[in-house]
């Protein structure tokens, strides 16, 4: 099995978040703060998140900000869940999350939710499971969960639960991998994981490993790295995680590395980007793959950082 190349993916992650110009950036431009949290949190996990100025992230994440509380991918741009969440995780990375007006932000979240528990992820409707995650989360982080009926918001995860045990984006809809850590992250958050069937679920996800060594979302799909996360996380959550190959899991993992220039990629011999080397990086580290430190496989934060905001202070 090859190694992780640490010093390689910090130079790649750096580099990345410097360059505006180029393809990556461009693509990238709309959901620039989510960019921020996978490198951000990637250097953190690596034990390197002093080589960025945090100040100047701050400074510009305070930026994406709207009048409303919630956050823009970038500033300039409209105000949704995904990105708000990026921006509370990356002030909590940075222990800065005193300088958000919790109030606000927590009131543009719980102003979101539906009569029925769901929650869209901006004023336009479009309603998933991965919002009320990221709502849950998000609450949860700011120590607000009380600002939202949270019985309703489980009730209606659970009523997107599937006869293979497995969750979709709304209620009816096919199981995937990425919905699923949705449902159980939130579930998991609020203490509400009694609802899901482990043993059956927890086949379902085993069987997204191939011959490889990675996991794919949904049968008869191709492996990809960030499956590391979504469906190991979830694993680990259901108490389920060593019913798979975590030896070849790994491999698969390190193979998609670009040994040369840093970065992983989805699947080896792929041209890498920040986000799945993010993936890459946090799937090893729920491996417990020697010298990253731990993530949270709920609040996808290190489990230091997690601890620092959760726990409350002691004297």
């Amino acid at each position: 099995m090859g190694e992780l190349q640490v010093e390689k993916h910090v130079k790649y992650i750096l580099a990345v978040e410097k360059r505006k110009d180029n393809f990556e950036s461009v693509v990238m431009e709309h959901l620039r703060l989510n960019g921020a949290y996978w490198g951000l949190t990637t250097l953190d996990i690596l034990g390197k998140l002093d080589a960025v100025d945090q100040d100047e992230v701050i400074s510009w994440v305070m930026q994406c900000q709207h009048e409303d509380g919630g956050f823009g991918g970038n500033i300039g741009h409209d105000p949704h869940m995904l990105y708000t969440l990026s921006a509370i995780q990356v002030l909590a990375l940075f222990d800065k999350l005193h300088v958000l007006d919790v109030d606000k932000v927590s009131s543009y979240i719980a102003g979101l939710q539906n009569e029925d528990g769901s929650f869209p992820g901006d004023m336009w409707g479009e309603v998933d499971t991965r919002f009320s995650y990221i709502a849950i989360c998000s609450l949860a982080l700011l120590r607000q969960l009380n600002k939202i009926d949270v019985g309703k918001a489980v009730k209606y995860i659970v009523s997107c639960k599937n006869v293979d045990g497995g969750f979709g984006c709304t209620p009816g809809a096919e199981s995937h991998a990425g919905q699923i850590f949705c449902c159980v992250g939130a579930l998991a958050i609020t203490g509400s994981l009694h609802h899901v069937d482990k043993d059956l679920l927890g086949w379902w996800l085993c069987e997204r490993q191939v011959k490889s060594g990675g996991l794919n979302g949904r049968p008869e799909k191709l492996p990809d790295v960030c499956y590391s996360w979504w469906v190991l996380s979830s694993l680990i959550m259901i108490d389920r995680v060593h019913w798979i190959d975590k030896e070849k899991l790994a491999k698969f993992i390190l193979d998609c590395q670009d040994t040369e220039k840093g970065g992983i990629s989805d699947r080896p011999d792929d041209a890498v980007d920040v986000f799945h080397t993010y993936f890459g990086v946090a799937g090893l580290s729920l491996l417990e793959y020697s010298g990253l430190k731990p993530i949270d496989p709920a609040y996808a934060l290190p489990v230091s950082v997690v601890n620092k905001v959760i726990l409350p202070c002691r004297p």
